[in-house]
């Protein structure tokens, strides 16, 4: 009886034992310092790409619209989306009052010009009459005034003719310059009037990027530009894939916009594969030098509220959160213009595992070393 009393004492104080054990080796492991790698932010000379958005236009665009008023559209020669060359036939216009209209100048051309001889035979028949003295020689000025009236009149009716002969041209739309037809709003038998609106066409052998520039973009844009160290300029289309032919700029408006304190600038870039079509979008690149700029690895930040933040080692290897300021983001690495500086330590990777207050174990490790991996 008394050795079962002490076995049933025994049992729970050996389990307390073991359970206060583990517990004390559990704390033991937590506080024990972890093993980091970290590393010094590194100080390098780079370049950085500006991003600007774009509006492409064709380096030629014009609205085709009719010259003729009240005219059907009798024949369209042409299809939406296909090329097309300088002069080629597009529409064909039909108004019959205008050819009405050059078939009645016609008529009165050949009227006056049948006047015209029988004025030149009087005035030859009267200039003999003056010479024999049967006729005086007010008949004879009559007769040249006559002449010369008729041949005014006949002036007047060729410009009449020509007036008319235009009008009738313009039953003929071809096209201004080698380009691509876009959409035709009007279809064939539709009734335009003089102004109505055709189609467009474009040119995109070669396209304009128009874009807006800070007033700070600008001036240092200025200085390379004066320099003469401009470099060209690269465009990334709406699927953010970048376009293969580069670009320079040619020219920017004298004037800053006080609303937005931006200047507009316009690149020019060759299209040969007919990529680009008016009216794209994209994003102009234009690569700007950073000279001693203070890069950290992106794994190594963590945000809190819009805060970009990361883990240094004091002098005790203890952690300290420190707030940064990121002046340019790369694909895996930040440019840091405040709260670092390159003799700092930072946690490269692991910064999960870690808080306030922690003291690890540092392995220093060069960040370009890391990179290179």
């Amino acid at each position: 009886m008394l050795k079962n009393s002490i076995l049933l004492f025994w049992l729970p104080a050996a389990a307390l034992l073991t359970l206060s054990a583990c517990k004390s080796q559990k704390d033991q492991a937590a506080a024990a310092p972890g093993k980091f790698i970290v590393v010094s932010p590194e100080i390098i000379d780079t370049v950085y790409a500006r991003e600007y958005i774009a509006e492409i236009q064709s380096v030629q665009n014009v609205e085709i619209r009719s010259r003729m008023d009240a005219a059907f559209i009798d024949k369209i020669h042409v299809d939406e989306g296909k090329p097309v060359v300088a002069v080629q036939l597009l529409f064909t216009l039909t108004n019959r009052r205008s050819r009405e209209e050059l078939l009645k100048t016609n008529a009165q051309l050949k009227s006056v010009q049948a006047e015209l001889k029988v004025a030149e035979v009087e005035l030859k028949n009267t200039r003999m009459l003056v010479s024999k003295n049967i006729v005086s020689n007010s008949e004879l000025e009559m007769a040249e005034a006559k002449v010369e009236a008729i041949k005014a009149r006949i002036e007047e009716v060729k410009s009449a003719v020509s007036i008319a002969g235009v009008y009738v041209s313009f039953g003929e739309v071809r096209a201004p310059f080698s380009g691509v037809i876009n959409r035709i709003p009007n279809k064939r038998g539709s009734l335009v009037r003089e102004g109505d609106l055709l189609t467009t066409i474009s040119n995109n052998n070669e396209v304009f990027a128009y874009f807006n520039m800070s007033e700070k973009d600008y001036l240092e844009y200025r200085k390379k530009h004066q320099a003469g160290t401009e470099e060209e300029v690269g465009l990334v289309l709406a699927d953010n894939q970048v376009f293969p032919y580069k670009g320079r700029i040619e020219t920017s408006e004298n004037e800053m916009d006080i609303s937005t304190g931006n200047i507009a600038f316009r690149a020019r870039f060759a299209n040969p594969d007919h990529l680009l079509r008016h009216g794209s979008t994209g994003k102009v690149l234009l690569n700007s030098e950073l000279n001693n700029a203070l890069v950290i690895p992106q794994k190594s930040t963590f945000e809190i509220q819009e805060k970009i933040f990361v883990y240094v080692l004091d002098k005790n290897n203890v952690v300290r959160m420190r707030n940064v300021t990121v002046g340019y983001r790369f694909p895996h690495m930040y440019v840091i213009t405040a709260g670092l500086s390159k003799d700092d330590r930072i946690i490269y990777e692991g910064i999960q595992q870690v808080k306030e207050g922690d003291k690890v174990i540092p392995e220093q490790k060069s960040f370009r070393a890391l990179a290179d991996q």
